[in-house]
């Protein structure tokens, strides 16, 4: 009896803060017919949106992968000073708010900051994609580290010693040894990546300067599209793309996990 009740109830708290609100503004966005919603996010203005937002994914979420593995690796198999302080940066985009990681970028690449000069020299980061790149890549810095790290410290180096005293170099002993043992928790961290730089709206919202049809991505479209412009089912149904694309990355990773195994 009291498996049943708990299964009810997480199942219960799952459905009450995913499975409602998700299934609602899926019901939103096709109130008025498929045919309506697919107008939505055709439009020039919603096409540049989601292009935006995929190109800025595209950017950041190899970089922070390769950073992600060799943070990881230096966090676990490294013995430096520092090593505390490092390990407390990495958290750093989990404990700030998206908008103050914003405001920084603005203040640091803005008129009269320390790197405003660039503009001067012809890179443009404010108000540019770079700085929503750079926003991005902060934000969701933490997930393939996170993910990685307590693999890392679970296998251990036995394999890795064996390895190098039979001649392998380094590159050779993480191409063969550790980077088969950690791929699914590389691969996780890549979703929660994804998920996270899919979904950015406060840090990108600062430095974009939202200019329609240049800077904004979806997500800012569709807060504009809601508060602005009283479009509500546009930004329903740009909502669902979002959502889509998000599940579309989950249920990728579910379907190839299991043939590894």
């Amino acid at each position: 009896m009291s498996r049943h009740l708990l299964r009810f109830t997480a199942l219960g708290y799952l459905a009450l803060l995913l499975l409602v609100p998700v299934g609602f503004v899926f019901y939103r966005a096709f109130g008025d017919g498929v045919g309506h919603a697919w107008d939505a996010v055709t439009t020039g203005r919603a096409l540049h949106a989601l292009e935006l937002t995929l190109l800025i994914t595209a950017i950041t979420v190899p970089a922070n992968t390769v950073v992600g593995i060799i943070l990881a690796l230096a966090l676990v198999r490294g013995r430096f000073p520092g090593r505390g302080l490092l390990n407390a940066v990495v958290d750093l985009p989990l404990a700030l708010s998206p908008v103050v990681v914003g405001l920084a970028l603005y203040l640091l690449y803005g008129r009269g900051g320390w790197l405003g000069g660039l503009a001067g020299h012809g890179l443009k980061v404010l108000f540019a994609v770079p700085g929503m790149v750079l926003a991005t890549m902060f934000v969701s810095l933490p997930f393939v580290v996170r993910e990685v790290v307590p693999v890392l410290r679970e296998i251990g180096t036995d394999q890795e010693q064996a390895a190098e005293t039979l001649g392998a170099g380094p590159f050779q002993v993480f191409r063969r040894i550790t980077l088969p043992a950690i791929r699914w928790a590389v691969a996780y961290g890549v979703v929660l990546t994804t998920a996270r730089a899919i979904g950015e709206f406060g840090a990108v919202s600062i430095v974009s300067g939202r200019i329609e049809g240049k800077t904004e991505t979806l997500p800012i479209y569709v807060q504009s599209q809601y508060a602005f412009d009283f479009n509500t089912s546009g930004a329903y149904a740009a909502s669902v793309v979002l959502a889509l694309i998000a599940i579309t990355t989950v249920v990728l990773l579910r379907i190839f996990q299991p043939k590894e195994h």
